[in-house]
């Protein structure tokens, strides 16, 4: 709307160079100016952008604006993966997960305000869903991630600046909310990731993870290209309708059609499949050879994923002996399988157990809208 200040975080680089044209009457190299400062060195002070006329930075100062959301709490693991809720509204927190290794730091994101998959052995499935997160909302939150990781390096206000981009070398969407139901804010933000101007990622290190929204998929194989990753966790429909309702809808063949055209079209190497390892459910011998039947000479690689307890569940997380042995049978099958080592469960940082602050929510189940229910803003304080 005229005389509204645009948040610029978030706005791609074509959309961008069309705002600064059409309200500041100014070239596009200077959005290509703006989109460093904001991603590579982390700025959100126009008056900071020394490279700016002074005069084109106060008439920013006028419409625009660079606006990212507030972090509530912080949580540190012993092993040094770190969790931020932060605050979307007065009332409503996402949390977002950063996980440190010796070669790389992946950053997990959230896309949504809850979820309405409903798969019954994930925590922020069971809080509800609220709403989309918008693309500054998404992209807020590796601009977050970037500043706090920024300032605990030894070293930094040292004045000899830097790229705001070091620590995180992989970004997933595997936090809150399943990002192709909110498709429209998750490709833009995926495209600034992607962007050499913004935080110039290959497509292999950003990873969309999907429980299976089958047209999607085929969406997204024809408008940006990143790594694939699915939530299986069932071997036959008959369980992964339990697990992961999705499936009623959208059952295994046809989800891994859609995953093998995926793969064809944007050239790729392999799709990811996450399994959750849940204790005399899927994580017999018979599933593993189920599923060696499913994978077996495809573009394929497993990830077998202990299960992360929260309150309230009924699950347990399987055996390590019970784990090894799965994976033994898939490897033994001609299948790529490996165990992924837990990180954060000390701060319920684990996959499988964010679940942030959802209010006035609606669950929402395949269609069919419970009664919403409220908290107090207190409950973020």
């Amino acid at each position: 709307m005229a005389g509204e200040r645009v948040n610029l975080l978030g706005l791609p680089r074509a959309e961008l160079e069309a705002f600064v044209a059409a309200r500041l009457g100014a070239k596009p190299f200077r959005a290509r100016q703006l989109m460093k400062w904001i991603y590579r060195r982390g700025a959100a002070d126009f008056a900071a952008m020394t490279d700016l006329a002074q005069d084109f930075r106060a008439q920013l100062d006028g419409v625009a604006k660079i606006t990212v959301p507030e972090i509530v709490t912080e949580q540190v693991s012993n092993d040094g993966t770190r969790k931020w809720l932060l605050r979307m509204d007065e009332v409503q927190g996402i949390e977002t997960v950063y996980i440190p290794e010796p070669d790389r730091g992946t950053l997990c994101i959230s896309s949504q305000v809850g979820c309405a998959m409903d798969c019954s052995f994930c925590s922020t499935a069971q809080q509800g869903f609220n709403r989309n997160l918008g693309v500054a909302e998404i992209v807020g939150q590796v601009w977050l991630a970037h500043r706090e990781l920024a300032e605990s390096r030894p070293g930094h206000g040292d004045g000899r600046g830097g790229d705001a981009r070091a620590n995180i070398t992989n970004i997933v969407f595997m936090g809150m909310g399943e990002p192709l139901a909110n498709y429209r804010n998750v490709v833009p933000a995926m495209r600034i990731f992607l962007d050499d101007l913004g935080y110039d990622l290959s497509r292999r290190r950003v990873t969309l993870s999907t429980s299976g929204l089958v047209p999607q998929i085929y969406k997204l194989a024809q408008e940006c290209n990143v790594a694939l990753a699915v939530s299986l966790h069932a071997p036959n429909d008959e369980l992964r309708n339990e697990l992961v309702p999705i499936n009623r809808k959208h059952p295994i063949d046809e989800l891994l059609a859609a995953c093998w055209h995926y793969i064809d079209v944007q050239n790729g190497r392999s799709v990811t499949f996450e399994y959750v390892m849940l204790d005399g459910i899927n994580d017999k011998p018979e599933h593993a050879r189920q599923l060696a039947r499913l994978l077996k000479g495809r573009p394929a690689k497993l990830n077998l994923i202990p299960f992360n307890a929260f309150p309230g569940t009924r699950y347990r997380r399987s055996p390590a002996a019970a784990i090894v042995r799965f994976r033994d049978i898939l490897n033994e099958h001609g299948v790529i399988a490996t165990i992924r080592r837990t990180r954060g469960d000390d701060i319920d940082a684990a996959c499988g157990q964010l679940a942030g602050r959802v209010t006035d929510r609606t669950l929402v189940r395949l269609g069919t809208k419970l009664t919403p229910m409220t908290r107090t803003a207190a409950e973020i304080q």
